[in-house]
């Protein structure tokens, strides 16, 4: 969380003190995805797209979607009868969705921005060996549950020349598992823009 307050803070100072010339209408982008899942302890990464919609002058409706690719990591098993600790390779795949509102603090060609998405994560685990139907996992809740809600709290920062830029942004990518789990969400990539003339003030 610290990090993520670092990136918005640096973000801040880019805020621009002039007369804005035009606003992005709509936004569309890819963007290669990061995500690190503290339940599976796995450095997860994918692709993703977006689309954003002007419902005020600073203010976007923002839907997107990634899907990270398999990773493999070990995962505990505890026998239901004896008590024994099995390890086993198990591979994870996440596909992420969320949607909300997207802040513009500026409407240069160049800015920061802040957002609080609300939307689910997917966990798909691997197949495992049969043997291990009577084995409980050390992340069985999110084998049981493997459709999450989560809530996304984050910024970054965005600049186009003419109708295609570049935008990097970070969140707290908070999944609702039997408690709260913390996960760092980085997304990077291009964006076209569709502007519109404006002569107000930022």
């Amino acid at each position: 969380m610290r990090r993520i307050l670092l990136v918005l803070g640096c973000a801040l100072l880019f805020v621009p003190a002039m007369r804005a010339q035009e606003f992005d209408h709509i936004q569309v982008g890819v963007f290669a995805d990061y995500f690190r899942s503290n339940p599976t302890g796995t450095n997860m990464a994918g692709l993703g797209g977006r689309v954003g919609f002007s419902v005020a002058r600073h203010v976007k409706l923002e839907g997107q979607m990634a899907y990270d690719f398999n990773q493999v990591f070990t995962e505990g098993f505890t026998n239901a009868g004896g008590g024994t600790v099995t390890f086993q390779n198990t591979g994870v795949r996440t596909l992420h969705g969320s949607f909300g509102p997207k802040f513009e603090l500026g409407h240069s060609a160049f800015h920061p921005f802040l957002f609080a998405k609300g939307g689910f994560v997917n966990y798909f685990f691997d197949g495992r060996n049969a043997s291990f139907d009577t084995f409980t996992s050390s992340v069985q809740h999110l084998r049981a549950n493997n459709v999450n809600p989560e809530f996304l709290p984050g910024g970054g920062v965005e600049g186009h020349i003419g109708p295609v830029g570049l935008r990097l942004d970070a969140a707290d990518e908070m999944v609702f598992n039997h408690g709260a789990h913390h996960n760092l969400a980085v997304t990077f990539g291009p964006l076209i823009v569709h502007s519109q003339q404006s002569t107000a003030k930022d």
